[in-house]
């Protein structure tokens, strides 16, 4: 029994470190986990959706499912690919607007040329997915440290 209790407040002080790093200024996709791991979509989330994130952040997740979340993050229109529109707004957050809009382009332009598999001109999910094997600290910068 005791050790049930102990095991809960030591789950329960994780996850309010979690909704603390969620909550900061220092992450510039808040908003957006949020919106995404919300059942409405607008970031409202029930305790059921704060348990899927936090389990889908946990570095335990495999790779495919953590994959799977980080574009659905990235996909800022919900159209389920990455566009040239999603890649920008994603490096603008990641760089904090630092990039010049030529750079932005440029990065952009890069990503989709080495990554888009049928070169359709954005990203589908098997495209990231290919991208993502290529990465190897993926798995290691996409999730939460508690």
């Amino acid at each position: 029994m005791l050790a049930t209790v102990i095991i809960f407040q030591i789950e329960t002080a994780k996850a309010l470190a979690l909704l603390t790093c969620l909550s900061s200024q220092d992450n510039p996709f808040r908003q957006r986990i949020a919106e995404v791991f919300s059942e409405d979509g607008e970031g409202n989330m029930t305790l059921d959706d704060f348990l899927d994130m936090f389990s889908v952040l946990s570095e335990m997740a495999p790779r495919d499912l953590k994959a799977y979340y980080a574009f659905k993050i990235y996909d800022f229109n919900n159209d389920d690919f990455l566009c040239k529109s999603d890649l920008e707004k994603t490096l603008n957050k990641l760089t904090r607007n630092e990039l010049t809009e030529e750079e932005v382009r440029m990065v952009c332009d890069k990503v989709i040329d080495e990554a888009d598999l049928d070169n359709d001109g954005r990203l589908s999910l098997e495209d990231f997915q290919h991208m993502i094997v290529r990465a190897p600290d993926f798995l290691s910068t996409f999730h939460i440290r508690i």
